[in-house]
């Protein structure tokens, strides 16, 4: 049996050891055993009978915790277990706060230690209070747009699209002790980068490792960003295979639509905004990643998992795809949804990356989907193809091109980002063109 999350060998006892223990208690428990190399063997402990006697002591004194401290044999040779049960509460050792991560003791400190204190008080960044954001602050257009969006899903109720937006906050527990929360804050906010640097999204095009082609950054709130990330992604980076059923012409990109947007929602939602560092979307020919700021639960087990979001059996070099699982219990069948849109899709299950604090999924591409990257074709021009979205604008443009942008935005039942950021992709495109001033111009069409 390796050392692993919640097992840890040693020769002799040390009272520096008590920082192991610690580190158990503050993550999901586990055991260790004196007496043993660090292969695992047993090597016997000629204080065995004392330790037995003093360690219940020492580690109630010193780290406030109880100890199931046992005296073992194999064969002739004698070893100590020291099993240490999850706490609640934080734990330290001197004043220092360590937590297990693998098989190694961490030392908590900074935004570490300042988050994993407000999980042990049952509290996260997202719940906090945020003083300096008020119901003025709360963009109506954005409230607008998730009341609609909300009713046409079921979510709520239709009566709430008639009620007041301080009602809404209460309902959807965006206030606490009286003040906005940061998660009101992001969602809900024109522009969240007011009050929380790094509450946007890069996304880069790569030809290599080392060469970043072009690059934008999504900006506005959660609720917006989604949409926008997934269009510009289709529109400018990614391109797709054409297939033909019969004469229906389809179009598909190596990363399904349903997987890519479970992949996005879970990076928007479990990122650690407090860390201030954007979520990072790098698309290559063949692959494509996004990277975040992220926190795994404490207690997760990636083959229980697996076994709970699959049928098929666990097997230890795809299990990283379950990884993130109970990060999204709450948001129902997220893995699975990503997974299945793979299979249905016939490309590649994804592969979860986990280095430090940053969690990463990569999507790559089946051969039947590459299409390569020609350097010496790329222009300020991306695409000469129009989306359903974009068609929405030029044909509303058609009936009326003197619409402005808050009219769009309320025909299409969008934010007016939106609007602004789908008309400037088609701007760029040389689609449209505006003709004279913002406020009495209007807008050409310029080709079919």
């Amino acid at each position: 049996m390796p050392e692993n999350q919640n097992i840890e060998w040693k020769e002799i006892w040390k009272d520096e050891y008590l920082a192991w223990l610690c580190g158990f208690a503050n993550a999901q428990g586990g055991s260790l055993y004196i007496g043993k190399n660090d292969k695992g063997e047993c090597i016997g402990l000629p204080n065995a009978c004392k330790l037995l006697e003093d360690l219940p002591n020492k580690i109630r004194d010193t780290l406030g915790i109880i100890a199931a401290v046992s005296l073992l044999n194999e064969g002739d040779n004698e070893y100590i277990e020291i099993s240490v049960k999850s706490y609640p509460i934080a734990i330290s050792y001197k004043g220092i706060y360590y937590c297990r991560s693998g098989s190694t003791n961490q030392k908590l400190a900074g935004l570490e230690l300042e988050s994993f204190l407000l999980r042990k008080q049952g509290a996260t960044w997202d719940n906090l209070p945020l003083p300096a954001f008020t119901m003025d602050d709360v963009n109506d257009g954005i409230i607008d747009s998730f009341k609609k969006l909300a009713t046409k899903k079921g979510r709520i109720d239709k009566s709430v699209l008639d009620e007041p937006k301080e009602l809404l906050m209460k309902k959807l527990h965006l206030i606490n002790n009286g003040y906005l929360t940061n998660a009101a804050m992001l969602l809900f906010a024109e522009d969240p980068e007011k009050w929380q640097l790094g509450a946007y999204t890069k996304v880069g095009f790569f030809e290599s490792n080392s060469n970043l082609m072009y690059q934008d950054e999504i900006h506005g709130s959660l609720l917006e960003q989604i949409d926008r990330i997934i269009e510009i992604v289709h529109l400018k980076y990614m391109k797709a295979k054409i297939f033909y059923e019969g004469i229906q012409r389809i179009e598909r990109y190596f990363v399904p639509d349903e997987a890519l947007r479970e992949a996005l929602l879970n990076a928007l939602c479990h990122k650690d905004y407090a860390r201030g560092i954007p979520i990072q979307i790098s698309v290559y020919d063949d692959k494509l990643y996004i990277a975040n700021c992220g926190r795994l639960p404490e207690n997760w087990s990636a083959q229980k998992l697996m076994e709970k979001h699959s049928s098929e059996p666990y097997n230890p070099n795809i299990a990283h795809v379950y990884y993130l699982a109970g990060f999204i219990e709450s948001w129902g069948r997220g893995i699975e949804k990503i997974c299945d849109a793979c299979r249905e899709d016939d490309v590649p299950l994804p592969e979860y990356d986990i280095t430090g604090n940053t969690v990463m999924i990569k999507f790559m591409a089946s051969e039947d989907r590459i299409i390569r990257f020609d350097s010496e074709k790329v222009t300020e021009k991306v695409t000469e193809k129009v989306t359903e979205k974009e068609q929405e604008i030029l044909s509303l443009l058609l009936e009326n091109p003197y619409y402005t942008y808050v009219e769009l935005a309320a025909e299409l039942q969008v934010s007016r980002k939106t609007v602004a950021v789908r008309i400037a992709l088609l701007k760029r495109r040389g689609i449209l063109t505006r003709v004279g001033s913002a406020t009495k111009g209007y807008w050409k069409i310029n080709k079919n």
